[in-house]
């Protein structure tokens, strides 16, 4: 049975013509059968009392209880002592039903990289964040934004940048964006528009890049990669005007640009007049040492900071911003509020308040610890069941990779997987052109709760033992996991 709604007499649309030759009740019986056959009133609708009605319509009561009254005994509507009058008949013409949506795939275990633990989001302490906000917010707040963003947000954030960060920001330079995505669609459309024709794109990378990059009509171009992230001397071969890069923790490789590649790639961008577009996705997440500064803050002019709230809190709240150089803010700027008049105000004040106060980063220590502790397990894990596999890149993020001891058929793995109830990837289908084997697995611990570790690492070893012909996993025991990271 369908739930009931009540109607106000104004939220009901109905129109009479006084003139009209039809009397007034029939015109009113009219126009309710035509809204009850057409869908626009349906089932479980109770609609307003005769009186409020006829006053809204500017008729006689009895013109609308002899209305009522008719469509009654057609069957189209209900009367009940003190339940008013509610909406029965069905629609005669419906719209064609909605295609179903294909089932949702249902994973046992979800190795997915690029997502954090949205149970750790601090409800409470974003509610009570968003009340002081909504109480203490100017009225200027609630109109039409610029296309900066809240001030109270890009002061908040240029202090805890600098400080965690290492950038250097004024934050007249800042732009808020809805989440990464929209950040890199303006950036690349931005340096379209300014004559630039091919970007290069880490490979392997986020498969989301190249699409952005075809979407603004640039060339994506790959660039590989070695231990410490993007190689210049393929920048150079590949004639791009600018490159997105995650240097801090490359995905999905986990590799950290050490400090000589960041100067070479500085120089690189300096010499040709090009533009750094820095993805520094989750760089606050770093467990086994204190990570290195962003790029940005060594040269503000020719690198352009892209971070999110989304690891950190939740991709829901679809704030993100970029810090970016002075020549190209302002038209950033622009952009943003051309595109949706700005990101939701509230929401911007709301995570200014959390920063300010410092509820953020004692929230971010919590939620570190956690990630530390599953990261912890699921490497120790990993040693006692996938003997002579190893783990590669920096202990940052959520996620890290694992290095087969030998190839696999790709293919073979991932129906192997997937016939295990695991959604899990290959640092290889990020490539641009993906090999038939793989060597390497992402594995995101964002999704997998902590207790469930142990089993998912066991039902992982049991794919990997199903995808080899010749493959020999043993549950515990035995020779380990080489452990190896990066900076």
């Amino acid at each position: 049975m369908a739930a009931e709604t009540a109607l106000a007499a104004d939220e009901l649309l109905v129109a009479l013509d006084p003139e009209g030759r039809e009397p007034l009740r029939r015109q009113l019986a009219a126009e309710l059968r035509d809204a009850i056959r057409t869908g626009r009133l349906r089932a479980g609708v109770r609609l307003p009392a005769s009186r409020a009605l006829a006053q809204q319509l500017g008729v006689s009561r009895g013109v609308v209880t002899d209305a009522y009254e008719q469509l009654t005994a057609e069957g189209w509507l209900a009367s009940r002592q003190g339940a008013g009058t509610t909406v029965v008949g069905e629609a005669l013409e419906p719209p064609p039903p909605a295609a179903a949506p294909l089932p949702e795939q249902r994973w046992r275990f979800d190795f997915t990289p690029t997502t954090p633990d949205v149970s750790l989001f601090p409800r409470s302490l974003w509610a009570k964040a968003v009340a002081r906000a909504a109480a203490a917010a100017p009225d200027a707040a609630l109109d039409y934004q610029d296309g900066h963003g809240r001030i109270e947000l890009r002061e908040a954030l240029a202090g805890h940048l600098g400080r965690v960060r290492g950038t250097a920001c004024d934050p007249e330079d800042m732009v808020i964006t809805s989440g990464y995505s929209q950040a890199t669609a303006l950036l690349f459309a931005l340096l379209a528009g300014r004559g630039a024709r091919r970007i290069a794109i880490e490979d392997p990378s986020l498969r989301d890049h190249w699409d952005a990059a075809g979407r603004a009509g640039l060339e994506a171009v790959p660039v590989a990669l070695d231990g410490d992230g993007v190689r210049v001397d393929a920048l150079d071969a590949a004639r791009v005007d600018a490159v997105v890069i995650t240097p801090s923790h490359q995905f999905p490789t986990g590799a950290v640009m050490g400090a000589e590649r960041r100067h070479e790639l500085l120089a690189w961008a300096r010499a040709g007049e090009r533009l750094i577009l820095e993805d520094d996705y989750d760089a606050e997440f770093r467990y086994d040492r204190r990570p290195l500064a962003a790029l940005q803050g060594l040269d503000p002019a020719r690198v352009a900071y892209l971070g999110t709230a989304s690891k950190t809190l939740a991709p829901a709240l679809r704030l993100g911003w970029v810090l970016a150089p002075p020549a190209f803010a302002g038209a950033l700027a622009d952009a943003k509020r051309d595109a949706d008049s700005g990101s939701p105000a509230l929401d911007q004040l709301a995570l200014a308040g959390l920063y300010s106060s410092g509820a953020h980063e004692r929230n971010l220590r919590a939620v570190r610890r956690t990630y530390a502790e599953r990261r912890a397990l699921l490497v120790e894990e990993l040693v006692r069941t996938v003997p002579g596999s190893a783990i590669e890149g920096a202990a940052a993020g959520v996620h890290l990779v694992l290095a087969l001891p030998e190839p696999l058929d790709a293919q073979r793995l991932a129906a192997a997987t997937a016939a295990h109830g695991i959604q899990a990837t290959s640092v290889e289908s990020y490539l641009r052109t993906p090999p038939p084997q793989a060597q390497r697995l992402v594995l995101g611990y964002g999704r997998i709760p902590t207790p469930s570790v142990a089993p998912a690492v066991a039902a992982l070893a049991a794919a990997l033992a199903a995808a080899g012909d010749r493959r020999q996993v043993r549950p515990a025991d035995g020779p380990g996991v080489a452990a190896r990271t990066g900076r």
